[in-house]
């Protein structure tokens, strides 16, 4: 039964913009402005602390003296820029709790070209068309962008469904929007639906518990490695995508060391930046449906705590101890890494929270090799990478190895072997540098 009680939940949704020619290049500014604004306030920080004295209205201070001194760094509109300040402190932040090392510097290449909004009232979002919706950007007027989900339009700060801000991003495809949301409405009530267990895998996607597989549905080729290579791409864009490879290489190997990338060569390496991009659209999408349909049809879903990051370890080893089965190992990581487990998980969380149904965690170790139907672990039982055979005497029982391990998950839950999610991680690492007492 429902409590009645009303939930404050915030999400987000990305959208594709429909720029000109010169609306593209403003934002390209605007985005190199934001990029050379976190470094130059990354410099002014190291100098600053080594002086011990690092305090936020002296960073405020920074940056708009760099907006004077740096004509071109105008181009970024002044919240933007607050936005970066406050980004910048955020990563301080989650380094000083052990969620991630220290901000280092930005790269031009190796950086992702955005610009943060960070006030929904100057958006005025509005829809034009059953297709196309349209939105103010700072400095750039009224653009269009793809309309694939209703927002809240006509935004104002009293109302609790609105859009909070905006942040806009750049990928091989062009310039996307990505709103945030927030939303009020009631708990949802308890999902009744069934509990199943879900093994992730390579041959086969998602397995679950109860018999039911989510299988891309792709034409599949492997490489030297005998892992899935651009599955998401069909026949005629995968031999597009290993010409245009090919013809980056001879460029590339033409050119001189230190030379500068011709622009014939940086166009190919456009081209093959957005078919790599069409393809992981393509898996989001088939992602985004997949996980829907199991967050309706199920109550609890009981997943593996996989640390993937161990999982895609080199073998490559050292010179004095080389490893083994190198190309063999790099091929697997490529397909764990295009899989994108973590991200399947994390969809199912949240999608699950909306319907009032719940995720839990397992242990992962031995649930490929323990038999579903004896309970018991015997060398040699995974005969294959779909096939496990239990050579326990007394059971015997073959099946579908991705099924067992499913079901081996559903088991240790109901079990009682559900991890107990951490309310908050303790500090690890204590930050080097001194601390501004702002930001404490």
């Amino acid at each position: 039964m429902s409590t009645g009680a009303t939930v404050k939940r915030h999400a987000g949704h990305r959208a594709r913009l429909a720029l000109s020619r010169e609306q593209a290049s403003l934002l390209d500014a605007q985005a190199h402005a934001a990029r050379t604004m976190w470094n130059l306030l990354h410099a002014w920080w190291a100098m600053a602390s080594e002086n011990r004295r690092v305090s936020l209205k002296d960073a405020d201070t920074a940056i708009k003296q760099a907006r004077k001194d740096i004509p071109w760094l105008a181009a970024l509109p002044a919240q933007a820029a607050q936005a970066v300040l406050k980004t910048y402190l955020q990563a301080w932040r989650n380094c000083w709790d052990g969620r991630a090392e220290e901000p280092a510097f930005k790269s031009r290449l190796r950086s992702v070209m955005s610009v943060d909004i960070p006030q929904g009232r100057d958006l005025h979002v509005q829809r034009v068309h059953r297709r196309w919706g349209m939105v103010n950007i700072p400095k750039l007027g009224r653009v269009r962008f793809g309309w694939t989900k209703d927002l809240p339009v006509g935004n104002h700060a009293g109302t609790e469904n609105r859009i909070t801000g905006a942040r806009l991003v750049k990928d091989a495809l062009g310039w996307h929007i990505a709103f945030r949301l927030q939303t009020l409405g009631k708990a949802p009530e308890p999902h009744r639906g069934a509990q199943v267990g879900i093994d992730a895998g390579i041959a086969l996607p998602l397995a679950l518990s109860d018999g039911t597989a989510y299988d891309h549905r792709r034409r599949r080729t492997t490489d030297g490695g005998g892992a899935d290579r651009d599955k998401w791409l069909d026949p005629a864009e995968q031999q597009k995508l290993g010409r245009l490879e090919k013809r980056a290489a001879n460029r590339n190997g033409l050119r001189a060391r230190g030379q500068k990338t011709s622009r014939r060569l940086a166009r190919t390496y456009d081209r093959i930046r957005a078919l790599r991009a069409k393809a992981t659209r393509r898996h989001l999408d088939w992602q985004h449906k997949t996980t829907t349909d199991i967050a309706i049809r199920y109550g609890t879903v009981v997943v593996e705590a996989l640390n993937i990051t161990n999982m895609v370890r080199s073998a490559r080893g050292t010179i004095e101890q080389p490893g083994t089965s190198v190309a063999q190992k790099a091929g697997l990581n490529r397909a764990i890494g295009q899989e994108a487990w973590g991200r399947t998980v994390t969809m199912l969380g949240y999608k699950l929270d909306l319907r009032g149904g719940a995720l839990h965690k397992v242990p992962a170790a031995g649930t490929s090799q323990r038999c579903s139907v004896c309970g018991l672990t015997t060398p040699g039982s995974r005969e294959s990478q779909a096939v496990f055979v239990c050579k326990n005497p007394a059971c015997g029982w073959e099946g579908n190895a991705d099924l067992n391990a499913a079901r081996n998950v559903l088991h240790l839950y109901r079990a009682g072997h559900a991890l107990v999610p951490a309310a908050g991680r303790a500090v690890a690492r204590r930050a080097r540098r001194v601390k501004p007492a702002t930001a404490r």
